[in-house]
């Protein structure tokens, strides 16, 4: 009886009796899964360009990271180190399509993800190979420490990454709506065959969703290189964006900033009001238990498609 009142009743006497902690994990829960945000939306690019789940795009998460922290630290100023990393990520998009994607045009998805896997484990022995193992400090000046708002412990690191991964949410929500470029992308994933026919030119459009998919690794590597160092440990972000885009949906944009956020929140909430009972470690497992409910029951996240295939 004593285990089932601490995991069924306890936690929820906790926050009736701590309402402004309680708002304090939820809030903190909501700007950590920002974070996820970032990641994920770069997964959400390249599946909607190509219909494949692309492994390698926490590696360029590292690889951009490691590129800008490494000309930082050989004395290049950081808005010369910004531009030319940004130029980095172009021409490594104009690779993998000439080099990868261009080859296995209407291949089967499964073809296309193990080329991601290869480009994963390509990127990640090059940054290893260019700047070493070692964990690097990035500081670019963004602002850090806490904030109290009316009572409420707020992170200023936090509140930055929020900013900004509302403006590229923003950003890519009216490039897919609103250009003919976004247009075409969404053509393109429906069916490649299709958009080939009616003068869609399949390469430019990969060159594009895989450039601007590098310039969100490389806003993302920014903001996890300078909250956590810029180590090879962050290309396991790949893992932790799996259960944000299961919850918001593979194809949307808007979904892969829903779902950063109920996993930030499930995360932080769990670990301090059950974690006690439960020997801590929630916050390692609980993203995974949602995406299997969701996969259980809604299959398609909650902003996905339903797609019914009759046969």
């Amino acid at each position: 009886m004593g285990f089932l009142y601490s995991i069924l009743i306890d936690p929820f006497v906790q926050i009736a009796q701590q309402p402004a902690f309680f708002l304090e994990v939820v809030i903190g829960g909501l700007l950590a899964g920002v974070m996820y945000s970032l990641v994920a939306l770069g997964f959400v690019l390249i599946f909607k360009a190509s219909g494949v789940f692309n492994f390698a795009q926490g590696t360029m998460v590292l690889f951009a990271a490691l590129t800008l922290v490494g000309q930082m630290e050989a004395g290049v100023p950081v808005w010369i180190a910004l531009i030319t990393t940004a130029i980095v990520m172009v021409i490594l998009a104009f690779g993998v399509e000439r080099l990868v994607l261009r080859p296995l045009v209407n291949q089967a998805p499964i073809i296309l993800f193990m080329a991601t896997l290869g480009i994963s484990y390509f990127l990640e022995g090059l940054g290893q190979l260019l700047w070493g193992g070692d964990v690097h400090t990035l500081s670019l000046g963004i602002p850090s420490g806490p904030l109290i708002v009316r009572g409420v412990l707020i992170n200023k690191f936090d509140l930055v990454a929020a900013a900004v991964a509302g403006v590229l949410v923003t950003s890519l929500a009216l490039f897919f709506q609103k250009t003919a470029t976004g247009r075409a992308l969404r053509a393109v994933a429906d069916d490649h065959q299709a958009a080939l026919s009616v003068g869609i030119p399949l390469k430019h459009i990969w060159v594009i969703v895989w450039a601007v998919a590098g310039l969100v690794a490389l806003v993302a590597g920014i903001m996890w290189g300078s909250n956590l160092g810029v180590q090879f440990s962050l290309v396991f972000l790949a893992l932790k964006a799996l259960p944000v885009l299961i919850l918001g949906g593979f194809e949307s944009v808007p979904g892969a900033i829903v779902g950063g956020l109920i996993v930030g929140v499930a995360e932080k909430v769990g670990e301090v009001f059950w974690g006690p009972a439960l020997g801590g470690g929630i916050e390692d497992w609980i993203a995974y238990v949602l995406a299997l409910v969701f996969l259980l029951f809604r299959p398609q996240g909650l902003f996905g498609e339903r797609i019914i295939e009759r046969v």
